[in-house]
C-alpha cells in the first residue's frame, strides 16, 4: 500500500509511553472533539456511526473527528494498519480486547456484589483474567514480529511490564490463591429446613451424580444465564449462608482472599489500558472495511502530501452509500479522478440524479479518511493533506433565521471564503439553485474565480454548463447516461466537456419530441 510520507527513526520510540495513534512528541488529539461541520454534508456521520457500532464503551467517535496535520503522524498509523493486515495478529489483539472486557465485567460485578466474600472472589477473577490478557498479548506481539513503530513500542512495553516484579507478584498471588480455593471441598447435610456444612470426608461424592441426573432440566441456550447476568443477579440468602460456613471451615484461605482483594485493589496498568482503547480505532475500521472487500471492492492506504501536485484516485466510491446498497441490494459504481498540479477544481454537470452529489461526497470522504491515516475506498489514491475542509450544500429554508434561501446561502458562502486558504479543500453542491439561471451563473462565476484566486482544491456541482469552461484550471466532469437509453443513469462521472444539449436531444429523440418530429406530427 503506497505512501509518500517518511516514517521516523525507530530509535525515537519512547517505550515508557507507548501509543499506536501518534508518534512520540506529537500532540494528542482532543478526546472530546466535536463532530466537524462538514460531516453531515459528506455523510461522514453515517460512516463513523457504522464503524463504531458495537464498540460504544470505547467512545471512539472523537478519534474519527480529528484529521491529522502532520504527514509523519499519518505514516505512523499506516504502519499499524500494515501490521494488522496479519489476520493472526489481529485475532490475537481482538482476543486481548475481549479478555480485558471480561476483566471489567468481573470488576463491575465485584463492586455491585452485596456479599463481601463473593465480591472478593470476583476481584480475584478479574485479576486472573487480567494476568491471562497480559501474558497472551506479550506472547502474540513477540511471536508475530511487528514492524510498526506504534506496535513495536507496545510490544517492548508489555514485554518489560510482564517481567516486572509488580506484575510477577500479582500473577503468583493469583495462581496460589486459585489453587487454594480450587482445593476446597465440603459436605452438605440437608435435613428438613436445616443445612449443615462440614469438611469433606472420604464418603462417596454425590455431586457429579446429581448434576448428571438433573442436566436434562437445564435451561436451553436461549434462556441460559450468561456471564453478564452477574450484573443483575446476586447470591441469595441460602447461598450466602453456605459460603459463610465454608469460609469458617477454611479461615486461612478466605483470610488470604480478603487480603488479596485489599492488596490488589489497583493493579491495571494505565499504559496497557490505553493501548486497549487506542487499538479499537484500527480494529473497528478494519472490521468495517472487510464488509466491502467481500463484495470485491478495494481499499488502499493513500499517498498523502502537503505539497502541491497531482491528486488522483481509481475505483473510489461513497462509503455511506455503499453501506446502504449493501443492505438493500444493488450495484456499487466506482469512479476515477485526476487533477494535475496546475488544475485546482472539478466542475461537475450532467443529468439530475446521475451521481454528481455522490461524487462530491466521495471526494470529501476520501480526504477526511486519508487525513485520519486510514485506508480509503479505492484501488489507488494520491490525495492532499488539508488544513480545512469546507462544504457548501443546499439547505432547507429555515424560517427562524428570517432570511431568504439565497441570502442564507450567501451568508454561509461568505464565511467559507473567509476561512479558505491555498491548502483548503472546498466542496460546493448545487449552490444557488434557488435563484434564476442568469443569477446563478453570475454568482457561480464570481465564486469560482474567488476559489481559484485563493488556490483551493475542490469540487463544484452545478446545472450551469458554461461554468465548466470558465478557466483552464477547471476540469469538466460529466455524469453520464446510457447511450442507448439516455433516460438510464450510469452513475459514472467522466472527464469530458459538458454535453447537456446532446443529452437533452437524445431524450427528445427517444420520446419523439424533436423539432422535426413535433412539426411532422402537428402537420399531420
Amino acid at each position: 500500500m503506497p505512501t509518500d510520507v517518511t516514517p521516523g527513526a525507530p530509535t525515537a520510540m519512547q517505550v515508557d509511553h507507548p501509543s499506536v495513534l501518534r508518534p512520540p512528541g506529537s500532540t494528542a488529539p482532543d478526546e472530546r472533539a466535536a463532530q466537524p461541520a462538514y460531516f453531515a454534508d459528506l455523510h461522514l456521520d453515517q460512516v463513523v456511526a457504522a464503524i463504531t457500532k458495537g464498540r460504544e464503551p470505547y467512545d471512539l467517535e472523537a478519534s474519527f473527528h480529528v484529521p491529522l496535520r502532520d504527514p509523519d503522524c499519518i505514516a505512523y498509523r499506516h504502519e499499524v494498519f500494515h501490521d494488522l493486515d496479519d489476520a493472526d495478529l489481529r485475532d490475537d489483539v481482538e482476543a486481548f480486547s475481549e479478555t480485558m472486557r471480561r476483566r471489567r465485567m468481573f470488576a463491575r460485578r465485584a463492586t455491585a456484589a452485596r456479599n463481601p466474600l463473593r465480591s472478593q472472589r470476583l476481584v480475584l477473577d478479574a485479576a486472573s483474567t487480567y494476568c491471562h490478557a497480559i501474558t497472551a498479548l506479550a506472547r502474540a506481539l513477540a511471536r508475530t514480529g511487528v514492524r510498526s513503530r506504534g506496535l513495536r513500542s507496545v510490544a517492548a512495553y508489555v514485554a518489560a511490564y510482564a517481567r516486572a516484579p509488580a506484575f510477577d507478584t500479582l500473577r503468583v498471588d493469583v495462581e496460589r490463591l486459585e489453587r487454594q480455593l480450587d482445593s476446597i471441598t465440603y459436605r452438605l447435610t440437608l435435613h428438613d429446613d436445616r443445612i449443615r456444612v462440614r469438611k469433606a470426608s472420604a464418603q462417596h461424592d454425590y455431586g457429579e451424580e446429581i448434576e448428571r441426573t438433573f442436566r436434562k432440566f437445564a435451561r436451553r441456550s436461549g434462556a441460559a444465564r450468561t456471564l453478564d447476568d452477574g450484573d443483575r443477579f446476586d447470591m441469595n440468602h441460602v447461598e450466602a449462608a453456605i459460603l459463610a460456613m465454608v469460609a469458617r471451615l477454611h479461615p486461612e484461605t478466605f483470610d488470604a482472599l480478603a487480603a488479596f482483594a485489599s492488596r490488589h485493589a489497583e493493579y491495571v496498568d494505565p499504559m496497557v489500558e490505553r493501548f486497549e482503547h487506542e487499538v479499537q480505532f484500527y480494529l473497528a475500521y478494519i472490521a468495517h472495511v472487510r464488509r466491502f472487500e467481500s463484495l470485491g471492492l478495494h481499499f488502499c492506504l493513500p499517498s498523502v502530501s502537503t505539497a502541491d501536485g497531482q491528486i488522483s484516485a481509481e475505483g473510489v466510491f461513497d462509503l455511506a452509500l455503499a453501506a446502504t446498497i449493501q443492505r438493500e441490494g444493488g450495484e456499487i459504481v466506482t469512479n476515477d479522478f485526476r487533477l494535475s498540479a496546475a488544475e485546482r477544481l472539478f466542475v461537475i454537470t450532467g443529468a439530475n440524479q446521475g451521481g454528481k452529489s455522490t461524487f462530491a461526497r466521495t471526494f470529501g470522504q476520501l480526504h477526511h479518511l486519508a487525513a485520519l491515516g486510514c485506508p480509503v475506498p479505492g484501488r489507488t489514491a494520491t490525495l492532499a493533506l488539508f488544513d480545512d475542509l469546507l462544504t457548501h450544500f443546499e439547505r432547507e429554508e429555515d424560517l427562524r433565521t428570517l432570511q431568504g434561501k439565497l441570502q442564507e446561502e450567501l451568508t454561509r458562502l461568505h464565511g467559507l471564503l473567509e476561512r479558505a486558504t491555498p491548502r483548503s479543500i472546498v466542496i460546493m453542491n448545487e449552490s444557488f439553485s434557488s435563484t434564476a439561471t442568469a443569477d446563478a451563473a453570475e454568482l457561480g462565476r464570481a465564486t469560482l474565480r474567488r476559489l481559484l484566486e485563493i488556490g483551493v482544491i475542490g469540487v463544484y456541482v452545478t446545472f450551469i454548463e458554461e461554468l465548466s469552461t470558465l478557466d483552464e484550471r477547471i476540469v469538466s466532469l460529466t455524469a453520464t447516461v446510457d447511450p442507448i437509453d439516455p433516460t438510464r443513469r450510469t452513475f459514472e462521472i467522466v472527464r469530458r466537456r459538458a454535453d447537456g444539449r446532446a443529452h437533452a436531444l437524445a431524450i427528445a429523440r427517444t420520446y419523439g419530441l424533436t423539432y422535426e418530429e413535433l412539426r411532422r406530427r402537428l402537420g399531420a
